[in-house]
């Protein structure tokens, strides 16, 4: 071994703490939110926080490049795509019913290293996505104004033309948002009421813009003579249905919400789906009569709506409309800023964000350094940053955590029940029903028919089959995307790698299928697993396929700053003394900060978290930590079951008693325990939207 360099074995050390799960509080602990949020409350939540980022801002776009009138088509698609994953959320929401977002769930059930990825996206959703809405905002404002202020700022500034960057550099839009955070930076709130008023004004404008739509609707505006129903094709309607996404990403508000429902495992689905099934209504009509109100090929995709109505000879109505999108996009635009201290104090509170970012001033009651520096970046995408390449960008991440909620569900559906005696009757986890047959075990009566599967230990062949899924899911949709236009394929090799791909997408269905699952009595399951999450999986990555390439560049190069970014808030040599030590940098305890290293580089022995006689673990999440004996392969990575967590040459089982503090050794590891997220206090109505 080069001198200076971690043993393998400290590696591997190493890499297993990257997979480990994170435990809640007793469920017995009074959550410190009061349950006050009926079913109304949520569904209000949820419509609140998506309505108007599609209708006001994308149907112009998607109809005019895109799609033409078969907009509602994508719409339909999108929809589709969002009400998949809603039921994905509805699960995990139900079963943690704690404040948080896809980020707690992917900790709690995959592990730490898929934590941190699904973090580092919320984080820059956030910033993308605020940045987007400021640059709609100064659209509407600068349309309103007969493009004066676009004018002023080409005449005396200037203009160039690169791709995928603005035109000009647009202050307006980030003035809006350094305005935005020095309020919220300054313990602003924004009162439930006003919220309220700003959607009740919302809705009814959009009731309006339907009803006046449809009486001023021209069915000729769908004919041939102006290009008919979908001129840009069925790629042209994939293409705006990836970018339709982005209409309908606040439903999660409704997740990260369960906390503080009243009955998280009744209200937060029924509220999911019900609020994603409204806003899909609203986008698909208010898309159906903008294309029939005016040819689609003159719409102005700044102000489309308005513009509509402004060339039928109604500029009253217009300025109505642009009434309502303002309203919705103030909205909006403040639930990105009030969320982005939440992502960040949950992610420096588990020690994988740097600790001065979520730093709480007791005047402001809010991490007022994160908020500045952040809102600063996002003013700066916001200057200079095409609307388009922001808008794709905030999709891809978008599907991409979808993607990673659904896969979630998988592995918990199979994952092995925790033992009777660790589970309380108040858990929120649910009570899952006790059979003959575990949960990743082949079923019993497919077993003379599967014998070369009921060899395999308990989850190994789910875990497999698991990674042919995704793997044949992305080959499948990467065939139908690419194979014409970028592969240039023959017909017999477009159609042999079609029939294979789906021939190995179904056949590791069937495989999943063919296991037993965790079936809950009193909590939401999602019907029809494995299904439902594969599907969801399927047409996720087929609409970010559709996306551009800069999108998908953007995206990788803010992923490898994640990964290049030292691990737990420290540098590569105390990453390389950790590994060798066994005990990585930045460990949680139970009062919601992390221990950090000596001048010297040497450890202090804090206990960890849930290791004293009376901790114990509740819950399907909650199980106990297995720790491998070498490097981590494919399954470990994918998978969290009982039986699969121990390497191929055996494993030592780990329980949270008699432990011992000090660092972790080959011969005594422990559980990684960390107190519930602690993040900052805000106005409740303003809490997630992601």
């Amino acid at each position: 071994m080069a001198p200076g360099l971690p043993s393998t074995a400290s590696v591997a050390r190493f890499c297993q703490k990257l997979n480990r799960l994170k435990t809640l509080e007793e469920p017995t602990t009074e959550t410190s939110l009061r349950r006050h949020l009926t079913t109304l409350d949520l569904i209000l939540l949820g419509v609140g926080a998506t309505v108007g980022l599609g209708l006001y801002m994308l149907t112009g776009t998607v109809a005019k490049e895109m799609a033409g009138p078969a907009v509602l088509v994508s719409f339909g698609v999108a929809a589709m795509a969002s009400l998949l994953a809603a039921l994905c959320y509805a699960e995990l929401a139900a079963r943690v019913p704690r404040k948080g977002s896809s980020y707690l769930f992917t900790y709690v059930f995959m592990g730490e290293l898929w934590a941190f990825l699904v973090g580092w996206i919320l984080l820059i959703q956030c910033i993308v996505g605020a940045a987007a809405m400021a640059r709609f905002w100064s659209s509407y404002l600068d349309a309103i104004f007969s493009r004066s202020i676009s004018s002023f700022t080409k005449a005396h500034v200037g203009t160039w033309q690169v791709p995928y960057l603005a035109q000009y550099p647009d202050f307006l839009a980030a003035g809006i948002l350094l305005l935005a955070s020095a309020f919220v930076s300054c313990g602003g709130r924004v009162s439930s009421w006003l919220s309220h008023t700003f959607l009740a004004i919302s809705l009814a404008i959009i009731l309006f813009i339907i009803i006046l739509g449809f009486v001023l609707a021209h069915p000729h505006n769908w004919s041939a003579e102006e290009g008919g129903f979908a001129p840009f094709g069925f790629s042209g309607i994939m293409a705006g249905a990836a970018t339709c996404i982005y209409g309908f990403v606040g439903f999660v508000a409704v997740a990260v919400s369960s906390e503080e429902a009243q009955n998280p495992k009744r209200s937060v689905p029924m509220a999911l789906a019900i609020s994603v099934t409204l806003v899909a209504a609203a986008n698909i009509l208010a898309s159906t009569v903008l294309t029939l109100m005016v040819p689609w090929h003159s719409l102005d995709p700044d102000w489309a709506l308005p513009d509509a109505f402004h060339q039928r000879g109604y500029s009253w109505a217009a300025f109505i409309v642009v009434a309502g999108a303002i309203c919705a996009m103030n909205t909006v635009l403040l639930r990105y800023i009030f969320f982005l201290p939440h992502i960040i104090s949950a992610m420096a509170a588990d020690g994988l964000f740097f600790q001065v970012f979520a730093h709480v001033y007791s005047r402001m009651k809010v991490p007022v350094v994160g908020i500045l520096v952040f809102g600063f970046l996002m003013a700066f995408l916001a200057l200079l940053v095409e609307l388009e390449a922001l808008v794709q960008f905030r999709c891809i991440c978008a599907l991409l955590t979808y993607t990673f909620v659904a896969t979630s569900i998988i592995m918990l559906r199979f994952r092995k029940s925790p033992p009777a005696s660790s589970q309380d009757p108040g858990s929120p986890l649910g009570t899952e029903q006790t059979s003959a047959s575990e949960p990743g075990q082949l079923q019993p009566a497919l077993r003379p028919y599967l014998r070369f599967l009921d060899g395999c230990r308990p989850g190994a062949a789910v875990a497999w089959a698991l990674g042919v899924l995704v793997s044949s899911a992305i080959t499948l949709d990467c065939v139908l995307v690419f194979g014409d236009s970028v592969l240039h394929l023959p017909p017999w090799g477009y159609t042999l790698l079609l029939l294979l791909s789906s021939a190995t997408f179904l056949l590791s269905l069937l495989v999943l299928g063919a296991h037993q699952q965790q079936h809950c009595q009193d909590t939401f399951q999602v019907p029809m697993v494995p299904l439902t999450p594969a599907l969801s999986i399927l047409l996720n990555i087929f609409l970010m396929l559709q996306l551009s390439y800069v999108a998908w560049l953007s995206f990788s190069i803010w992923l490898l700053i994640g990964f290049c970014r030292p691990y737990r808030n420290h540098g590569v040599f105390w990453l390389r003394h950790q590994a060798e030590q066994g005990e990585p940098a930045g460990t949680a305890r139970a009062d919601g900060h992390t221990w950090q290293p000596g001048r010297d580089g040497a450890s202090h022995a804090n206990p960890q978290p849930g290791t004293g006689p009376g901790a114990r673990l509740h819950g399907a999440a909650c199980q106990s930590m297995r720790t491998t004996g070498g490097l981590l392969t494919v399954p470990h990575i994918l998978w969290r079951l009982e039986g699969l967590a121990a390497p191929l040459s055996g494993a030592a089982q780990v329980e949270t008693t008699n432990s011992s503090p000090g660092p972790m050794q080959m011969s005594d590891r422990r559980p990684f325990d960390i107190k519930k997220l602690k993040t900052p206090p805000s106005d409740q109505a303003h809490t997630a939207i992601l």
